[in-house]
């Protein structure tokens, strides 16, 4: 909770009882790889916090390929906002691409918390502001950019996800073949 309370506190002051309450409301997930945060066709009912491991934002396109949007990695934020905020069916997955810790919060907590702490909402607001931010930085790259390029940049925005992820994310990220990405990998080194 240490890592939550740090987090949050970027955003906003809060006093001790405010932060003994939000300490209160979270618990923390274990997610094993493979396993899902929120999945495409059900409402998000959680907030996490990532304090150890890397999940993944996925779809699936109308081929019936498995395209990832996007790695969310420690000390980040991981929610299918608009699912969560609007009880309504998530588009996406999200998904443990490595085993996971994770501070959550249900939606009545989160929801009680906003009613409860003075501010709350606009450090929630902040925080939300800038993973929507990184999340449009983060974004599966440009199809116009070459592969390289576009790896080299994967590697400026994730430098802590290229050796902990299966190369075939990616790959899919990136917007090609994994035999392609082994081949760039290797000019590169």
């Amino acid at each position: 909770m240490k890592e939550f309370v740090e987090y949050i506190l970027q955003f906003g002051n809060l006093n001790k009882q405010q932060i003994d309450l939000i300490s209160k409301k979270g618990f923390e997930l274990i997610l094993h790889k493979d396993d899902y945060f929120s999945q495409a066709g059900k409402i998000a009912r959680q907030v996490g916090f990532i304090l150890e491991g890397i999940t993944r934002v996925c779809y699936y396109n109308n081929k019936g390929e498995e395209i990832t949007k996007y790695f969310i990695d420690e000390n980040n934020l991981v929610v299918d906002i608009e699912s969560f905020e609007n009880e309504i069916c998530s588009s996406a997955y999200v998904q443990a691409v490595t085993d996971c810790r994770l501070i959550c919060f249900e939606k009545k907590d989160w929801q009680e918390l906003l009613d409860t702490i003075i501010g709350w909402d606009t450090i929630v607001h902040k925080m939300i502001a800038k993973a929507l931010i990184q999340k449009v930085e983060r974004r599966s790259p440009l199809v116009s950019e070459d592969a390289t390029e576009r790896y080299m940049k994967f590697l400026k925005i994730y430098p802590n996800v290229a050796n902990r992820v299966p190369l075939a994310y990616i790959a899919s990220y990136l917007g090609i073949t994994q035999s392609s990405l082994s081949r760039i990998r290797k000019n590169i080194r």
